[in-house]
């Protein structure tokens, strides 16, 4: 039997499309731009959101600059659940086909753990994977590989450039309008410009930092940022190598967090936990350390991890800027995240879903929303302020619902009591069974599920 990390090593660097997919491969971004050089838009960050908005601008037929500060490819802490908002843009981009055809983890279920332990599984109907948000689970290594690769071709084939190992140092504003970037490659200080900068640099993206310095505004509130932290494990009691459940569990003294254990492939296991950063602070809890409690001291879970082992080096924590509404925002919600000149998507714009902690969804909807919004022949001499509110009313007019809605939800995590009757209720009754799987996986059902009405006649007939 492999160990561990080999095992690991089989999923993460070793998955193949044909005889040319290699996760350990390097991607080939062709010659470095000489500095000066114009483009029609610059993209900063090759994750989901700016590979995305790169692809989807080149396929307009714009001279497109893509900058990554790592070199391909890399990996990318996550839950690594992917899902239908995600995979509708992935096929416009040319992408889910060569998904498809590389080891993925196929979802056929939820399992939710409610604080006083019991569980409710909801299956989900392969047929319904293109409308809900819970399809695939895989590493992000492979995900982001897949669609850093199909940008790179495109922005290459559109007469554009890619840059590898390129460390973003200043965003230049000019006249209350963003112009360009300058960054050092290979120990080299280069500059560029254009009329539109995209940041999709994650939850510290520097042209994020700069829109939100430029007006005055804070970019970090941290009731709307999360704390995550996910380890990869082999030998997990109960869960499949290519096909069974996710698991989000309700757990008394991680609420109002939660704990998932979410398998990709060939028996390796993402194991994580997260809190919102002002809930932390209050409780004065380090997620590595809940997390080993959980895993070791929990009557429930220590069974589950009796035999299993931890990868090593794999344990990781990040930030998720979450896309729930402020109280009195200083001008746009969720935050300000355009500027003449310059356009943020995805986590640089604070979209992750609040409840969930769903994050590529919505940043390749706000790459391609991007990509329409920028017209080089109305904005050749510099993407306009009135088209950045333009970008702005229209995100948070696409968006604002479900974000709305995820929030209360997060908010009603905190009532233990609630969560203990409502998942009691759902293994009884199917339409509360539903419920639950729409308030992760299916939007345009979340609206309902919060309405005092509904959970009344749901929890009480």
């Amino acid at each position: 039997m492999k160990s561990a990390p080999q095992r690991l090593k089989t999923v993460l660097t070793s998955l193949r499309l044909g005889a040319l997919m290699d996760w350990d491969m390097p991607i080939d971004s062709g010659p470095v731009p000489e500095s000066g050089s114009v483009f029609d838009a610059i993209v900063v960050g090759g994750g989901p959101g700016g590979s995305g908005a790169a692809g989807f601008m080149a396929m307009n037929g714009l001279k497109v600059l893509l900058v990554e500060k790592a070199v391909w490819p890399r990996d990318k802490t996550c839950g690594d659940a992917v899902g239908g908002k995600s995979l509708k843009h992935v096929e416009e981009l040319g992408v889910k086909v060569d998904l498809e055809k590389t080891p993925h983890f196929r979802v056929d279920s939820i399992i939710f753990g409610g604080p006083n332990g019991r569980e409710v599984r909801i299956p989900l109907p392969e047929e319904e994977v293109e409308n809900r948000e819970a399809g695939y689970s895989l590493p992000r290594r492979q995900f982001d590989t897949l669609l850093f690769r199909n940008s790179n071709e495109k922005v290459l084939e559109s007469g554009g450039a890619v840059i590898q190992n390129f460390t973003v140092k200043e965003v230049h504003i000019e006249g209350d309008a963003v112009r360009g970037i300058t960054g050092i490659h290979d120990g080299e200080s280069l500059h560029y410009t254009a009329p539109l900068t995209i940041g999709a640099g994650g939850y510290n993206c520097p042209v994020a930092r700069a829109i939100t310095a430029h007006h005055d505004e804070p970019m970090v509130d941290k009731a709307h940022y999360c704390g995550a932290y996910r380890e990869y494990w082999t030998g997990v009691e109960g869960c499949g190598d290519w096909k069974g459940s996710i698991e989000i569990h309700f757990i008394d003294g991680v609420l109002p967090g939660y704990f998932w254990i979410f398998p990709v492939g060939n028996g390796v296991v993402n194991v994580g936990i997260g809190m919102v950063i002002t809930e932390m602070d209050k409780q004065k809890v380090k997620l590595r350390g809940l997390q080993d409690w959980v895993i070791n001291e929990s009557p429930k879970f220590s069974k589950r991890f009796a035999n299993a082992k931890v990868v090593e080096k794999s344990g990781k924590g990040w930030q998720l800027p979450f896309g729930s509404p402020r109280k009195n925002p200083p001008s746009f919600q969720p935050r300000r995240t355009a500027m003449a000149g310059a356009m943020c998507v995805g986590d640089a714009a604070s979209l992750v879903d609040p409840f969930t902690g769903e994050g590529i969804g919505n940043a390749l909807l706000s790459a391609k929303m991007a990509s329409t919004i920028f017209d080089l022949e109305i904005h050749k001499e510099g993407f306009t302020s009135e088209s950045a509110i333009e970008y702005q009313d229209k995100l948070w007019e696409e968006l604002s619902p479900e974000l709305t809605n995820s929030h209360k939800l997060q908010r009603l995590v905190k009532r233990r009591w609630l969560m203990n009757i409502f998942i009691s209720k759902a293994v009884k009754k199917v339409e509360l069974q539903r419920a639950l799987t729409d308030m992760i996986s299916s939007k345009e059902a979340q609206g309902q599920f919060h309405t005092k009405w509904w959970m009344i006649k749901s929890l009480l007939f």
